[in-house]
């Protein structure tokens, strides 16, 4: 696979990729978490790029974002659209061939990468996008929506990594948290990403100890 394109840090965000769950979930707030960051979009003039999907908090938060008149891409895998999940009403939808090259381009599309609640979807394109930032493969900001105290686990489970040494200070920092977004998305913005060429140096050193 290639490398996804690396915009300079701290540049506009033109376009935020959403990471989020293909159902509603049992808590209402989560909902209303969603439709308020399609608004919000919109407002701002944010382009929205995601799943693809109609279903759940995916087909919450762009139905809120075209419905103030924003721009939404979406991009899903030809097997979801044959079950008949696709939205059918977005700005662009792009159709691939399979979960990886749905990732990869929502990845090139966006500015940056903003978690809300969900499943095991969810995470894994939320800690591909953090990965892929550890390595170098992209300098965009990837941050977390905790709405309703839905991510406290996950990141006690963060922090725990951090103070095992399975996960750098810098690459705990690089993660942007909060439960507002307005202040999630200052932070993004503020957000540096990590020096890999300095990481993996130290790395290499630490490898020959």
């Amino acid at each position: 696979m290639n490398a996804p394109n690396t915009p300079t840090a701290n540049g506009a965000l033109k376009a935020v990729c959403i990471y989020c769950g293909s159902s509603p979930g049992e808590n209402i707030a989560y909902r209303e978490a969603a439709a308020l960051l399609g608004r919000t979009f919109a407002e701002r003039g944010i382009r929205l790029i995601y799943g693809g999907g109609s279903v759940g908090l995916m087909g919450v938060a762009a139905d809120a974002c075209l419905a103030g008149g924003g721009e939404v891409i979406g991009v899903i895998p030809q097997l979801l659209v044959e079950k008949e999940v696709g939205h059918k009403h977005l700005t662009k939808m792009h159709v691939v061939e399979n979960m990886h090259e749905r990732k990869a381009l929502m990845t090139d599309l966006a500015d940056g990468f903003i978690a809300l609640p969900g499943g095991y979807g969810t995470l894994d394109e939320l800690f591909e996008a953090l990965t892929w930032l550890q390595l170098g493969y992209h300098v965009k900001p990837v941050g977390i929506l905790n709405v309703a105290g839905f991510f406290d686990h996950l990141l006690k489970f963060i922090d725990h990594a951090r103070d095992e040494r399975f996960l750098r200070p810098q690459h705990h920092a690089s993660l942007s948290i909060d439960v507002d977004l307005t202040k999630l998305l200052e932070k993004m913005q503020a957000a540096e990403a990590p020096d890999t060429a300095k990481w993996l140096d130290g790395h290499k050193r630490e490898m020959t100890v």
